[in-house]
């Protein structure tokens, strides 16, 4: 009895070091959030044939997560949850946006504005697509709200996608480069008098279109939307990587010195994929593999800038994707063609837009030197959670109303994962519960017409055993009658919470 209340005041005091030890010495937290990268797509998960050995090495070195997901299928809606550990189906603004204004309240609470409260400096690069102010915007003027009025001190951004206008990058809410004589104009509506677009102008183009982007034409590349002037400030697709790595290297530099959160938010291999000619034909795959395997290298960049600074032992990085993979999203580009063995999905079913498995669980790995030894988990953990697991680890009394503290799971090799989770997929929804799925009926046709994706829709539920069918191929619902009525009614239970 004595030594088991040794042993217990020994635990105690360790966790309370730890904790001590986290909030008197907080660690640099870098979150790098690659845009459609499939569960498939990193070679340390073992299931395609890209190399991509700069994940590999922090994957090898962390914890590589089987189980890791997304709160959505698409791209806002799952930033917006990661940023404030809320279902997206919650928010009814929280889809993919066009030109749109800023879907997080400037009142809600998100993980920049908890670690800005808990002595960080806070900064985001890259992509950004939640919004921009509160009214039609003006882009010759300083945009707000924006990133820097949700809790980023810093933000280095391009406003929506690279597939839509305005093809500019906004630091701190102004458009970089501007000149005022030269003003921007944007319109997702109708084009300005005298300006090429994609549609009516091919022998401009350097990119073909293949569906949804005939818009203003921008280096040679057509896109959503129609904007004219700004020429000054417009983006060079082909360098854009190099500039938000050159950025972000930057603003790491600027900040070392305290505690900083960055947001490292690439762009590939989101289309236009436009990988840098040093990495044409690199991946055998054409431009979606070239622009994966430049972002991988955008990413050991990072790590050596960080290990030059000294700043490894001390830093978190957490590596996700904001959904899973699509092949032809808008441009004849060959990435269906020139596929060969690859598996973007890693045999999961489904991908970008769809309800079932390949939408949402995508690579996580997090990693921490010296503190995370290296593993392979299977716990179920969800982006969702980051906000809840960074506030505890920190010593933070902030938590949000959807996530979970996962902290010991993510950051110190124990604990255990989610139970259960709401998935999302174009405003609809499924649930996972252990190791079941549940996928309720909706309308709609079984695949996308343009990318050829499985939405997961379907007249009748569907039900699934993760545990002997990651792939999704057997539905269950009605071999399994008492299991579909559980997962039902507890489905429409945390539906039915909406505020």
């Amino acid at each position: 009895m004595r030594n088991l209340f040794v042993l217990s005041v020994v635990f105690l005091f360790s966790v309370t070091s730890c904790k001590d030890e986290n909030k008197s010495n907080p660690p640099n937290i870098i979150i790098i959030y690659a845009d459609d990268l499939g569960y498939g797509d990193v070679s340390s998960y073992g299931l395609g044939t890209l190399n991509t050995p700069n994940i590999d090495k922090i994957a090898n070195q962390g914890t590589r997560f089987t189980s890791g997901y997304s709160s959505s299928a698409t791209c806002s809606p799952s930033r917006y949850a990661l940023l404030t550990g809320t279902y997206p189906w919650r928010n009814k603004r929280a889809k993919i946006l066009t030109g749109a204004n800023l879907i997080i309240d400037t009142t809600e609470m998100t993980l920049p504005k908890m670690l800005k409260s808990s002595g960080y400096q806070t900064g985001i690069v890259g992509k950004w697509h939640l919004g921009l102010g509160d009214s039609k915007i003006n882009y010759n003027q300083k945009i707000s709200p924006g990133p820097n009025e949700v809790g980023f001190d810093h933000s280095f951004i391009m406003p929506d996608t690279q597939d839509r206008v305005p093809t500019v990058y906004i630091e701190n809410g102004k458009v970089v480069n501007l000149d005022l004589k030269d003003p921007i104009e944007v319109s997702f509506e109708k084009n300005f008098e005298g300006q090429p677009t994609g549609k009516e102008n091919p022998e401009l183009l350097s990119m073909m279109w293949h569906h949804g982007h005939n818009g203003s034409i921008v280096n040679g590349v057509p896109r959503i939307g129609f904007m004219k002037g700004g020429t000054q400030a417009q983006w060079s697709d082909i360098d854009m990587a190099d500039e938000f790595l050159n950025q972000a290297k930057k603003y790491i530099s600027k900040v070392k010195d305290n505690p900083f959160f960055l947001f490292y938010t690439l762009q590939q291999p989101h289309v236009p994929r436009t990988p840098h000619p040093r990495f044409e034909g690199k991946s055998g795959m054409g431009p979606r593999g070239d622009a994966i395997i430049e972002a991988d290298w955008c990413i050991g960049e990072l790590y050596a800038h960080l290990e030059e600074n000294k700043l490894l032992e001390n830093t978190i990085l957490i590596l996700s994707s904001d959904n899973g993979p699509v092949l032809n999203d808008g441009y004849y580009d060959d990435a269906v063609e020139k596929i060969g063995d690859h598996t973007p999905s890693g045999g999961l079913r489904g991908g970008k837009y769809s309800l079932f498995e390949a939408g949402t669980r995508v690579p996580l790995i997090t990693y921490w030197k010296g503190k995370i030894k290296p593993q392979v988990a299977d716990e179920t953990v969800s982006q969702i959670d980051f906000l809840n697991s960074i506030a505890a680890l920190i010593g933070s009394q902030t938590r949000s109303k959807d996530g979970v503290d996962l902290s010991e799971v993510l950051f110190k090799n124990s604990g255990t994962g989610r139970s259960e989770l709401v998935l999302e997929a174009q405003t609809k929804t499924a649930f996972r519960s252990q190791n079941w799925v549940l996928i309720p009926p909706y309308p709609g046709p079984e695949k996308s017409f343009y990318t050829n994706v499985e939405l997961g829709n379907s007249e009748n539920y569907q039900l699934f055993d993760l545990d002997t069918d990651q792939a999704q191929q057997n539905n269950l619902a009605e071999s399994q009658p008492e299991k579909l009525n559980q997962m039902i009614k507890r489905y429409q239970e945390i539906i039915g919470s909406k505020e």
